[in-house]
């Protein structure tokens, strides 16, 4: 391969393996949804909310004492199920199916154990960066 063909080569390597590391920015309800005392540190000291939203991260700096760029709660199929567990509002009952608990209009997750699995949606009116 010519020297040239090298170059181009190891540049458009290095533009993929940036595209597989910048994280998608996360939704506004896996953000806003997170208790500030429950946030885990996503960044560093002096990080911008442009650097930790590129990071896959949420920012927040509203409220003092507490990282401001913080991992994000999961996503949900729905982004009116994402929420803490400790938000979960039961709507089911113990073995539930995810399909029992969808003609309930509710939110199915199995991922926790000992907690509501089928849960209340919540509104995303209140879902603000």
């Amino acid at each position: 391969m010519a020297p040239r063909g090298v170059g181009l080569l190891a540049a458009l390597l290095i533009l993929a393996l940036c595209a597989l590391v910048r994280g998608d920015k996360p939704s506004p309800c896996q953000c806003s949804r997170m208790n500030p005392h429950n946030r885990k540190n996503c960044g560093f000291p002096g990080i911008t909310s442009d650097q930790c939203f590129n990071s896959g991260c949420c920012f927040d700096s509203t409220v003092p004492g507490v990282p401001w760029c913080f991992n994000p709660l999961p996503m949900q199929e729905s982004e009116e199920c994402v929420m803490e567990v400790s938000a979960r509002r039961n709507c089911g009952y113990p073995g539930i199916s995810p399909e029992d608990c969808a003609s309930r209009n509710c939110c199915f997750s199995d991922v926790i154990p000992e907690v509501p699995w089928c849960f209340f949606p919540q509104s995303v009116q209140d879902c603000h960066y």
